[in-house]
């Protein structure tokens, strides 16, 4: 046998004895298991940005139980099995890649995406932005967005188009900040947002990743700074602002 296909068999024969005799297991359902689920993406996602690979390797094998659990469950409810799950997908695939498995040409990855769009549409779908969920992020939402509309051929030209576009909604911020608007003030500043992370996307950049990267950055000079003045005894809170700017500066220079 195929040692994948071993494996695989293993891992089902493991959630079947777990959902039959452990407590917790046999208590769970398809909605409990769904926080979960959403921990362990972002614990996938956490292993992929700093680039762990054995970290990658168990996290998808989290996520994998998870597949294999709501399965479980729902062919306990003969709504559907893993069987069914896996053929459902092996279908979407090869309906989808006409240019693998059927005899349409495509020129690149841009084409294909078009294509892929088009064909999901033809299943029914009434816009190209169904597939974008409600409860995403706000910020992978709107690199989401702005990819699917893409793939229908509704984007900027070039990055100079964007930046001119990020210039122009931080104006539009700033009248909004000088007439005291704050309903206006939260609309253009998603404007802004919105800008930046179009403008991310044509110079090939993750604006989530570069956010998280400087998230990381700053709770790492934070964390430096409470260990200096700690070890000056003294309280952050007790310090002057100039003060704490002069030990910022220095965190900046240690954890460089």
């Amino acid at each position: 046998m195929d040692p994948r296909l071993k494996a695989f068999e293993d891992l089902l024969d493991v959630m079947d004895r777990l959902r039959a005799e452990c407590p917790w297991d046999k208590k769970q359902t398809i909605a409990s298991l769904r926080k979960l689920t959403i921990e362990e993406t972002y614990e996938l996602s956490d292993a992929i940005i700093v680039d762990d690979l054995v970290a990658i390797k168990e996290e998808l094998g989290d996520i994998m139980l998870h597949l294999i659990f709501y399965s479980k469950i729902a062919s306990e409810q003969n709504a559907f099995d893993i069987t069914d799950v896996l053929t459902s997908i092996k279908e979407k695939l090869i309906y989808r890649h006409p240019h693998i498995y059927g005899n349409t040409i495509v020129a690149d990855e841009e084409e294909v995406a078009r294509n892929w769009e088009a064909l999901k549409m033809k299943e029914g779908k009434k816009s190209v932005l169904e597939g974008v969920p409600r409860s995403m992020a706000p910020m992978v939402k709107a690199q989401r967005i702005q990819e699917k509309v893409k793939s229908v051929g509704f984007d900027w030209e070039n990055k100079e188009q964007v930046y001119e576009k990020v210039e122009e909604e931080l104006s539009e911020l700033q009248e909004a900040i000088e007439q005291n608007d704050l309903e206006e003030m939260e609309m253009e500043l998603g404007d802004v947002f919105f800008a930046l992370i179009n403008y991310a996307r044509f110079l090939n950049l993750d604006a989530e990743k570069a956010l998280d990267k400087t998230n990381n950055k700053f709770v790492n000079r934070f964390k430096w700074m409470e260990d200096f003045v700690k070890k000056e005894n003294k309280e952050m809170s007790e310090m002057k602002l100039v003060d704490l700017e002069e030990v910022w500066n220095m965190a900046k220079l240690a954890t460089k």
